[in-house]
């Protein structure tokens, strides 16, 4: 079953996605499968353990399940100095 959603990105996944932002309709059950869903769809060069995910403004296991309005951010890792 499909569920909207809203997704968030931020450095290089924002400036992959060419996008701060999107909602969708989706059938991936979880957000590891979001993240390859949209992996495939935008190109991001980032494999799953260099990205942390948040659902609903808490960070989440990869095998968190999605629901029907969840807010999901994909968060690189932050080069500093």
């Amino acid at each position: 079953m499909k569920k909207n959603v809203r997704v968030q990105y931020f450095a290089i996944l924002r400036e992959q996605r060419g996008a701060a932002e999107e909602h969708l309709s989706t059938a991936a059950p979880t957000a590891g499968d979001l993240y390859h869903e949209l992996s495939s769809r935008h190109g991001f060069t980032l494999v799953p353990e260099q990205v942390r995910a948040a659902v609903n403004d808490e960070f989440a296991p990869w095998t968190t399940p999605l629901r029907e309005g969840d807010a999901i951010v994909f968060l690189p890792p932050v080069a500093g100095g």
